[in-house]
């Protein structure tokens, strides 16, 4: 698969405007914007990724559970045990 560049433009102002500029030049952590567009893409990317293995890390040992391992509730009784965490 080749390598495939598109531009993507995007107008901000205001309160982002000033982060931004913030962020990249001779003060900042990155050189230009495009620069930090793409790492704020890549954190993005390791946060989901992050985010689904932790998930398949919780749901994981009851996927793997025996039948007999599971007990019965109802509606009322995971509102009530909701109720009294709180």
């Amino acid at each position: 698969m080749a390598n495939v560049s598109e531009n993507v433009n995007v107008r901000i102002t205001g309160e982002l405007q000033n982060h931004l500029q913030q962020q990249i030049g001779r003060h900042g952590l990155y050189v230009n914007a495009s620069e930090y567009i793409r790492s704020l893409i890549r954190q993005d990317l390791k946060s989901r990724k992050d985010a689904w293995s932790w998930l398949r890390g919780e749901l994981e040992p009851a996927l793997r559970a025996s039948d007999d391992q599971f007990i019965t509730v109802t509606a009322e009784d995971v509102i009530r045990r909701n109720k009294n965490k709180r």
